[in-house]
């Protein structure tokens, strides 16, 4: 079957656990000593549903989460990662459920599961609709949610509906003991406990499924028995599907036809040689990038292959869903390989991992920056006014880029904690793009504002905070200063991707020489082959097309997942700008502007000095932006015309 990108139809619907994962960042550390934890989407349909929507499958899931912050944090990732929640059900009267994880070591995973009552296990037959089921090509049956009557009977109708309509019923075993009730809360890792009444439970699905996946545990008692060849031969006279024995870092083995006298008479997919981290979530990786090659219509070898490096990926990383390949990333892996064992080392591919699962796409920006501290305290001293109503000012600030931005997507901001901490929370209510600065004011060499350890600082940010960092740099400085300027931005840089947030590196050339056409392309492709890749550029304007053009080609060369340039402002009067605009709208690598004291500097002297009140600033910087918007929209159209 080909895969249906773009269609109606879905191609997979998961059935089952849905959780919030908090996983311990102490690695090594008993769970008892954990200080602080990881969130993330987790439950295996969930983990599925979000590894398959990676890897450009349409994807769905029927599971429920509470009423709550944590519910509506799974329904919201969901969305972000693509995943189809219409059959997501709202439960006001559980809560979502929990794990909680520690890596201890690479054989144990001390975990416990906060599932007395929880949502998921509420889901009944009300909530599978015939309808949206009856869009789907496959679906994903798991076996915890044959652990109790009324999630058996959800996931039974279900099936009926698929097999009425044709489409694959495809059984992930999932066996967890402990959410069985064979186990006590502390063994929430415990693999294996045996039991007639799951076998028999497991049992009767088995002769209505098309595809069946287990480890060696699972597979031992979804057949009744302890050793894993008998097992295979007792699920094989109950079912004709095809059946994939996981075997962990040996890969895995197919089996379509009769069981024969050795466990490797099938097709065997050979495993990757990669260091174990964390092997929760291994699984779903797994049947992520089976279903993947299984619904798309590959040969078996190659959904084989496919599975044992998406379960590569996931036992080399912490979380679960989180760390899922995209196909992009896969692709690259299969391709190129790792010089690592260790994934979560591999540059390229933790950048390829990282650009191809950002939370939220900005094809355009137009941002009101009012970042700046120094300038604002010498008006403020100017104006016989204390230091604490820049803060008050960067509010109204706020509400000026909510009114000239007149609902148009693409607004941000560009504000500081210095004096916008309170204006950083509006912006972020207003659903702005939000970008932070961390270097000293106007300090060359570059220095962070409050002391060197930069990552410290960073873990306290909002997720989707943008950290701004700006550096005064020329191509034809002197050899030391580009070197220390260079690590210093490189710590930055290496900081943003260990604490999950963006970059936006802004260079200023101009200040300390001449602006020639090539100037800050060399600045660009210089920070780039120091292994800087930013998610952002923000460049003051250049004389020309010709300028631009040579900086879009340094990125699309070294980095062609780049968001892209913003332009700023440098205090430029409104007809500069627009000249600006004029020059920079020819390169689609120019996606908008970041424009500061042109907007706010007025109001901002006579706002402090009590000339005006706070209504006539919001409108004359609500005014100056919408005009700003306006010429930077008329530049690009007319470019587009042209072409």
């Amino acid at each position: 079957m080909a895969v249906g990108l773009g269609s109606p139809m879905l191609d997979v619907i998961t059935i089952g656990r849905s959780s919030v994962d908090l996983y311990g960042q102490q690695i090594g550390s008993r769970l008892e000593d954990v200080t602080s934890m990881a969130k993330s989407v987790g439950g295996c349909p969930s983990n599925i549903a979000i590894g398959t929507a990676r890897l450009g499958l349409k994807s769905a899931v029927l599971t429920r989460v509470g009423d709550e912050q944590m519910g509506r944090f799974i329904r919201e990732q969901l969305v972000r990662e693509g995943v189809d929640v219409g059959a997501v059900v709202t439960d006001p009267n559980r809560l979502t459920a929990l794990v909680l994880l520690a890596v201890e070591s690479d054989k144990s995973f001390p975990m416990i599961f906060y599932r007395e009552n929880c949502a998921d296990m509420a889901l009944s037959e009300d909530d599978v609709d015939e309808a949206f089921f009856s869009r789907a090509r496959a679906i994903v049956v798991s076996g915890t949610h044959f652990s109790r009557p009324n999630t058996a009977a959800a996931q039974k109708k279900a099936m009926a509906i698929a097999k009425k309509n044709g489409a694959k019923i495809c059984f992930d075993i999932d066996y967890r003991p402990n959410l069985w009730g064979l186990a006590g809360h502390a063994a929430g890792f415990s693999r294996y406990v045996a039991s007639d009444v799951v076998s028999q439970a497991l049992a009767s699905v088995l002769p209505d499924c098309d595809l069946i996946v287990g480890t060696e545990e699972e597979v031992m008692i979804a057949g009744g028995s302890e050793d894993v060849l008998t097992a295979l031969r007792a699920i094989r006279a109950l079912s004709a599907a095809t059946i994939v024995l996981k075997r962990g870092p040996m890969g895995c083995i197919i089996y379509e036809g009769p069981i024969a006298g050795d466990l490797e008479e099938g097709i065997v997919g050979k495993g990757f040689p990669i260091e174990v981290f964390n092997v929760l979530g291994a699984g779903d990786a797994f049947m992520s990038g089976l279903l993947r090659g299984y619904l798309a219509g590959e040969d078996l070898e190659t959904a084989a292959t496919w599975a044992n490096a998406c379960g590569a990926f996931a036992v080399s990383r912490l979380l679960c869903s989180p760390e899922s390949p995209t196909f992009t990333e896969l692709q690259y892996f299969l391709e190129h390989g790792s010089p690592f064992k260790a994934l979560r080392k591999d540059t390229e591919i933790n950048h390829l991992h990282w650009v191809t699962t950002r939370r939220r796409q900005w094809p355009k920006l137009a941002a009101l920056a009012i970042d700046h501290r120094t300038q604002l305290e010498e008006m403020a001293r100017e104006a016989g006014v204390e230091t604490e109503r820049i803060g008050l000012f960067k509010e109204l600030a706020v509400k000026a880029a909510q009114r000239g931005g007149e609902g148009r997507p693409g607004i941000g901001m560009l504000l500081d904690e210095t004096y916008g901490r309170r204006a950083l929370g509006a912006a972020g209510q207003a659903g702005f793009w939000i970008g932070r600065p961390v270097e000293k004011p106007g300090s060359r060499p570059l220095e962070f504002e409050h002391g060197r350890d930069i990552g410290s600082r960073l873990v306290e940010w909002p997720v989707d905070h943008v950290i701004k960092c700006l550096c005064f740099f020329h191509p034809d400085d002197p050899a030391a200063l580009q070197s220390e300027q260079t690590e210093t931005l490189l710590r930055v840089y290496e900081a943003s991707r260990r604490v999950g947030r963006e970059l936006l590196v802004e260079i200023i050339a101009g200040k300390n020489g001449r602006l020639e056409d090539d100037t800050v392309a060399r600045v660009v492709n210089h920070l780039y082959r120091s292994g800087i890749r930013p998610d952002w550029w923000k460049l003051e304007p250049q004389a020309s097309p010709r300028a631009w053009a040579n900086i879009a080609a340094v990125i699309e060369e070294c980095d062609p997942w780049c968001r892209g340039i913003v332009l700023l402002g440098l205090d430029a009067s409104r007809p500069e700008l627009e000249a600006a605009f004029a020059a920079a709208a020819s390169t689609p690598m120019v996606k908008g502007f970041a424009v500061g004291r042109t907007i706010f500097a007025d109001a901002a002297r006579k706002w402090l000095a009590g000339a005006i009140d706070d209504e006539v600033a919001i409108d004359d910087m609500a005014g100056k932006f919408l005009a700003l918007l306006e010429a930077w929209e008329a530049a690009r159209a007319s470019q587009q015309t042209m072409a």
